[in-house]
């Protein structure tokens, strides 16, 4: 039976073999759980691409392979990785054409397509909650900020790094920029800002009435309002999720107020913003989806379209 494989490669190398958007068995991590965080940080990249494909050979074995997805941390075109700033030692590799000399070497011919690891995750989330048919748009909030959109379209994708404020004094985004979502919104930068206190405690002690920690918190959520409004500016409106560890600090009902104050043009107007609980599954599910949908792209070499999902 031919099935597709989706791989999401962060922290650590999550992999599984899905058919009709369901994970066939159980899904592989490596390393395995429990070892320290931030595994792949400092690996040389010809060990992550081994790692990899050794990961993909093992899931794959004994079935035909249609597609191959691997989601991955940065700015990517056409295979190419132009930007990690998480896994900064991968800049330039050609993962894609890396990976399909390798598995071919291995006897796995299938089509590979390379995504950013946010897109694959809100190609995830429309494949398991059956929205394969509309744009997706997902904001994860973590040690930084993803954003993923499905369909995929072209550009850097980077939403995470949109501009928010004018302030010069915001300066806590990783990349260095200022102004940006991610130097609000991200728990690094969440830290550096209240370095007496960690992300938890600032929006425990806006609950209890802390003037500074309130402040900052509706400026968090006025943070991810203005960078969703943009995003409703250029693309227009539809459903936003949010996910990732730090989406349970959203105040769902506060997000949506901020959001029509900032979006007034009518057809604009009925975006919605929905808290999902996400995990490693639905990565590798919406990237092994991704790929099945590139391979049909003309040129690719797959004349009949597979199975949806």
């Amino acid at each position: 039976m031919t099935r597709k494989v989706g791989v999401v490669a962060a922290e650590h190398i999550a992999v599984g073999l899905v058919d009709s958007n369901e994970i066939v068995g159980s899904s592989r991590i490596y390393p395995e759980r429990g070892t320290e965080a931030d595994y792949l940080e400092g690996m040389p990249t010809e060990e992550i691409v081994q790692h990899i494909a050794r990961q993909i050979e093992i899931i794959s074995e004994g079935h035909e392979i249609e597609a191959i997805g691997i989601g991955f941390p940065g700015i990517i075109r056409e295979g190419v990785i132009e930007e990690s700033p998480n896994l900064q030692q991968t800049k330039g590799q050609n993962l894609e054409r890396a990976l399909t000399e390798l598995l071919s070497q291995r006897g796995l011919n299938g089509f590979v397509h390379v995504l950013n690891d946010a897109d694959a995750m809100a190609a995830g989330i429309a494949a398991t909650h059956g929205q394969l048919d509309k744009v997706i748009r997902v904001w994860t909030l973590g040690s930084g900020i993803g954003f993923g959109r499905y369909p995929q379209v072209g550009g850097a994708g980077e939403n995470g790094h949109s501009i928010v404020t004018l302030d010069s004094k915001e300066r806590f985004c990783g990349c260095g920029g200022v102004g940006h979502l991610e130097g609000i919104m991200g728990h690094r930068a969440m830290r550096l800002r209240f370095l007496d206190m960690e992300p938890e405690e600032v929006f425990d002690h806006a609950r209890t009435g802390d003037e500074r920690c309130g402040a900052f918190v509706k400026l968090w959520h006025r943070a991810l309002a203005a960078a969703t409004a943009t995003s409703i500016h250029l693309d227009g409106p539809g459903k936003f999720f949010v996910s990732g560890p730090n989406a349970r600090f959203i105040q769902t009902g506060t997000l949506q107020l901020y959001l029509q104050e900032m979006v007034k043009m009518s057809p604009l107007q009925g975006s919605t913003i929905e808290v999902v609980s996400t995990s490693d599954e639905v990565a590798i599910i919406g990237a092994a989806v991704s790929a099945a949908h590139a391979a049909q792209a003309p040129g690719n070499g797959i004349s009949s379209p597979p199975a949806r999902g």
